[in-house]
């Protein structure tokens, strides 16, 4: 007799500590949008960016395991600060133990990979919370796959609360961006290619491109990040049979459902209907 959990279709569970890896869903929905959807934002713990290497683990665990629950076979960390400080502990650790054939991905590898090819002079910036500055993880993760590139982190700690604050198209947004941009190529003039580390940052993509110089690459983790799960799942059969392919997406949030959905509108571009729920 098979296994009912190997057998079982299951929607794909998309997690980040709050609106951020939407950006992601949109994205995976855009290139992949026959499977189902399971996202989980942990709003009322929201930000992790701040938080320690171990609460940031702990309340990771905490939800992969409740979207496993749900039926997920496969969860992707659509968070940087979660991918950063949580998913190598889960993957080696956790998973283990939980289910051996269950997965957990996150977003730095694939935008990892793809920065070789993009730079010329080989001088990399990554834009990111506090957090996933602190943990260079970027920097580990690009000098791993790329040896001989220069990678510098700068922390941007306004960029999320505008966001957030539904300030990102005003002027106080202009100022920080411009400031952030400014500090990081005087840090460094010779870079020509910036990482987005942080899922909320595509919305301010239009402030960035406004003050980034000419000619400096800007990568936004999404599409990346998509491209990269559809070709995960064609060289993974074994999961990919396992997906359900209805073509919905529901949407849980750990804080008030209402306050969630109307800001998630900002990031999908559409009304949406969460469910709250306690992890």
């Amino acid at each position: 007799m098979k296994n009912e959990s190997c057998t079982a279709k299951s929607p794909i569970g998309v997690f980040d500590s709050g609106f951020g890896g939407l950006t992601i869903l949109k994205e995976i929905r855009r290139v992949i949008p026959q499977y189902d959807y399971l996202y989980l934002g942990d709003n009322a713990r929201a930000p992790y960016g701040s938080r320690s290497f171990d609460i940031v683990y702990r309340f990771t665990l905490e939800a992969v395991r409740y979207l496993f629950g749900q039926g997920c076979e496969l969860v992707i960390l659509a968070c940087n600060t979660a991918s950063a400080k949580a998913l190598r502990s889960i993957q080696q650790n956790d998973l283990p133990k939980i289910d051996p054939n269950r997965r957990v991905l996150g977003v730095i590898r694939p935008t990892a990979e793809c920065v070789g090819s993009m730079t010329t002079t080989g001088h990399i910036g990554i834009f990111a919370t506090p957090g996933t500055v602190q943990s260079q993880s970027y920097d580990m993760e690009i000098g791993k796959l790329h040896h001989g590139l220069t990678t510098v982190g700068h922390a941007c700690p306004m960029w999320v609360p505008l966001i957030e604050n539904k300030e990102s198209e005003g002027d106080g947004a202009d100022y920080f961006v411009k400031k952030d941009i400014d500090q990081l190529l005087h840090h460094d003039g010779a870079i020509d290619t910036v990482i987005l580390g942080c899922t909320h940052y595509p919305l301010l993509l239009p402030k960035i491109e406004k003050y980034m110089p000419e000619g400096v690459k800007i990568i936004a983790q999404g599409p990346i990040v998509a491209a990269s799960l559809a070709n995960y799942l064609e060289r993974h059969s074994e999961m990919e049979q396992r997906l359900s392919l209805g073509g919905g997406c529901r949407y849980l949030t750990t804080e008030s459902a209402e306050k969630f959905g109307d800001l998630a509108s900002i990031f999908l571009g559409e009304a949406i209907h969460p469910e709250h729920i306690d992890l």
